[in-house]
């Protein structure tokens, strides 16, 4: 099975990538980020022409997630427990059958945070906490369970191309990475470094032209319970689809398994 992260930057503006990518590489599901759109007006139809279910979590003009999946769900989950007053559509979990049990898919959009020293980092540090209690929860079910999507957090030097230009950012602040390494620490596998110790970028900003210097920054993560992380097989980074026309500012990362 092939379970693919991608923070889409925009479903409409995406369509025509999301469909070709969909079309060529055909992953056996999908969790999208920051689709920036209602239920209602999420691309439903053509995607499922393509031979998917679809799920979405979604919010007028920010946030919003969505799950693509050959696979039929068996639950949907919606929203990040802990907070009634958080009205940000930032988390979807599918449960999916498969052979031997079943696999828990949870796609999240963990907030930027910046600027440092207001509020929105505030609530990252907030909204980290209680996706800790959440996987604590996840973790004793001792299911396979994939935690994936934008983490908006560069977890060590080696992923980023300039680590020195975000000392500071929301992203690499202290604060961010000693959440990082506990919600890791409750006993999930980071996938790609379970297969490689290589630099392996997912976001090249816009506004700085990163992408032609590959100065680029790893924030698109699966995390792991130890029942997934040993049926994983490869991570795959799709570098390509940032050179494609319109491209969102990340690329898919997918991971592979033996479900």
């Amino acid at each position: 099975m092939r379970i693919a992260t991608w923070n889409i930057n925009g479903v409409k503006a995406r369509q025509g990538l999301l469909l070709k990518w969909l079309e060529d590489v055909s992953p056996d599901i999908v969790c999208l980020q920051e689709i920036k759109s209602v239920d209602e007006a999420f691309p439903r139809l053509e995607i499922e022409a393509l031979g998917y279910n679809v799920e979405t979590h979604g919010q007028k003009s920010w946030n919003g997630v969505a799950i693509l999946s050959k696979h039929r769900f068996d639950e949907v989950t919606r929203g990040l427990p802990g907070d009634d007053a958080d009205e940000q559509s930032r988390l979807i979990e599918g449960v999916f059958s498969v052979e031997g049990g079943v696999v828990r898919v949870c796609c999240i959009y963990l907030p930027n945070g910046n600027p440092v020293g207001t509020d929105k980092f505030t609530y990252k540090l907030s909204w980290m906490d209680r996706l800790h209690s959440f996987v604590e929860g996840r973790l004793a079910l001792e299911e396979p369970f994939i935690l994936l999507g934008d983490y908006n957090i560069i977890p060590a030097a080696i992923d980023a191309k300039n680590p020195k230009q975000w000392v500071g950012d929301a992203l690499f602040r202290p604060e961010s990475a000693e959440k990082w390494r506990a919600l890791v620490n409750l006993g999930l596998t980071d996938a790609i470094r379970a297969v490689t110790d290589e630099p392996s970028y997912t976001f090249w900003d816009f506004k700085t032209f990163g992408w032609d210097r590959d100065d680029g920054i790893r924030i698109d993560h699966l995390l792991l319970s130890p029942q997934a992380a040993d049926r994983l097989n490869d991570v795959i980074v799709h570098r390509e689809v940032r050179g494609m026309d319109k491209p969102s500012d990340h690329v898919p990362v997918e991971g592979d398994f033996a479900f």
